[in-house]
């Protein structure tokens, strides 16, 4: 990915439709607008069911994808659908979600999101006996391939709903247990439902195959994300319990976090169990491998968040209020690297003889996490927001960063946009701005992306509302906030989007950096 140019935006956020962004005919679109300007990466954020807020970041199945991701019209169009059902009062509203109609995008809603989602499943289980052996025969096929994950994502799925939201250990005991008599009697009464889900599943994994081989027509890589730790109330650990810190009842006996720091005096809490590395050794690393194959078949190139605690981990008593009583453990990540690196090897998915890998580096970090970065040769992060402090040493600053190996950003889906960070910023650190900049600051987003481009890191990286010059009303998430986090969708159609991605190819060509 030497030399490259990107643009970060999760397709929830792409307009259409149903209230929510698809992997349909706008993410065509979008990907063909990429390839013509030379833009050569887009980068998501996870694919995965997100939770009732929407954040991608806390999925109850970590392998899965997010079904709120269909694109209906494709699926009428392709005979899954009944068109008499959708097109029938009541059901036709649950499908569509929100007016589907093609003007301006409205905030995502997940509550409408989940309705329309299992509406959609109910009518692709009513249509299936319609549907063609061949079908029926693809869709046995996948089913064994994707036995890791699938078939406890979807009993995860259907028992939740069935047991009105309850965490899965709050459920009665078989099934909490996952005694297998009370799983194959589950399994015979709710067909239907796990066919649905398992329906969802496949379809959604067709449409992004469909984009990723447009993609690789276009000359564009799909870049992904992995959160560190998998939720709590999830399918991952509800179906592998031994392999996190539970405790005998299925509570937190250990949980993650940071360490208290300038930013929090208690530190953070978030609420996910730790790993019990000890049993990850003694199978190989079977799970996490799984996890990350299952990763690196959706994606060209995945970011490793929290890629500090592969080296070491702040882990909290499940109990405790704070995350002030935590310690740090020592975590294998070498060698759970290295096991990666061997199974891609044989498998020929080395890039250039490395990890597709990204290190998520933020914030403080120690000598020996650096080490573990580049021993692997993964590339960090560098986000240009945080360059202003007034520190000649600061690691972000434009001057400081040495050598290809990085990824740097205007901001990232944390951050706010480039014109809200500038309109927040005091006088002493706009001077600092336009110290670096040599300049008067006119059009942040833009004035921060050609600092970026001027660093020799392998790949910059902009959010979609820096080129669209946006506001804070356009941020996407907040982080330790609740509220309009994860909803902003773009209010003009894609072809609007021209202008500004012709701008930033050309600006990037000319600092050789075209797809």
């Amino acid at each position: 990915m030497s030399g490259r140019a990107g643009v970060l935006l999760h397709p929830t956020a792409l307009p259409g439709p149903g209230g929510c962004g698809s992997f349909g005919r706008h993410a065509h679109d979008w990907l063909s607008l990429l390839g013509r300007h030379g833009i050569g990466v887009w980068q998501l954020l996870p694919l995965a069911p997100p939770d009732g807020t929407g954040s991608p970041y806390s999925s109850p199945s970590g392998s899965a994808l997010n079904p709120w991701l269909l694109d209906r019209e494709r699926l009428l169009e392709q005979g899954f659908l009944d068109p008499a059902t959708a097109a029938d009062g009541a059901a036709a509203a649950d499908l569509d979600g929100a007016d589907p109609g093609e003007g301006p995008a409205e905030r995502l809603d997940p509550a409408r999101q989940d309705r329309r989602a299992q509406a959609l499943g109910r009518a692709l289980a009513q249509h299936w006996p319609n549907q063609s052996r061949q079908r029926q025969r693809a869709l046995r096929r996948w089913c064994r391939r994707e036995r890791f994950w699938l078939p406890d994502h979807c009993r995860f799925m259907v028992l939740r709903r069935q047991q009105q939201g309850r965490p899965w250990w709050q459920w009665p005991e078989p099934l909490a247990r996952r005694q297998p008599g009370a799983l194959r009697r589950f399994d015979r009464g709710h067909r239907k439902e796990l066919l649905a889900e398992t329906l969802l599943q496949w379809l959604a994994q067709q449409e992004w195959q469909a984009l990723r081989r447009h993609a690789a027509r276009e000359g564009v890589s799909l870049f992904g994300d992995l959160p560190f730790y998998v939720a709590h109330d999830s399918a991952d650990v509800w179906s592998r319990p031994g392999l996190f810190s539970l405790a005998q009842g299925g509570g937190l006996e250990e949980q993650s976090g940071v360490p208290p720091d300038y930013f929090s005096a208690t530190g953070q809490l978030w609420g996910t169990p730790v790993y019990r590395w000890r049993r990850h050794l003694l199978t190989g690393f079977s799970w996490w491998l799984g996890r990350l194959q299952r990763q690196l078949e959706l994606f060209d190139l995945l970011r490793l968040d929290h890629f500090r605690a592969l080296e070491a981990y702040w882990s909290v008593p499940g109990g405790a209020a704070t995350a002030q009583d935590g310690r740090w453990r020592s975590s294998p990540g070498h060698l759970l690297l290295s096991a990666l690196w061997l199974r891609l090897a044989l498998r020929g998915g080395l890039v250039g003889g490395r990890l597709p890998l990204v290190a998520e580096d933020l914030g403080v970090i120690t000598p020996a996490v650096e080490a573990l970065r580049d021993r692997h040769r993964l590339p960090g992060m560098k986000i240009l927001q945080f360059a202003f402090d007034g520190n000649p040493d600061n690691p972000y600053l434009p001057a400081n960063i040495h050598g290809s190996g990085w990824v740097v950003y205007t901001g990232t889906h944390d951050n706010a946009t480039a014109v809200g960070w500038w309109r927040g910023l005091d006088d002493e650190l706009r001077g600092r701005v336009q110290t670096v900049l040599g300049a008067a600051v006119t059009a942040p987003g833009w004035q921060l992306l050609e600092l970026a481009l001027r660093t020799p890191a392998e790949l910059v990286v902009v959010p979609l509302q820096d080129l669209l010059e946006l506001g804070d009303e356009a941020r996407f998430n907040t982080p330790g906030t609740l509220g309009a986090n994860w909803t902003w969708r773009l209010e003009r159609p894609i072809e609007q989007l021209d202008g500004p991605l012709k701008g930033y190819g050309e600006l990037a060509s000319r600092h050789s950096r075209s797809a």
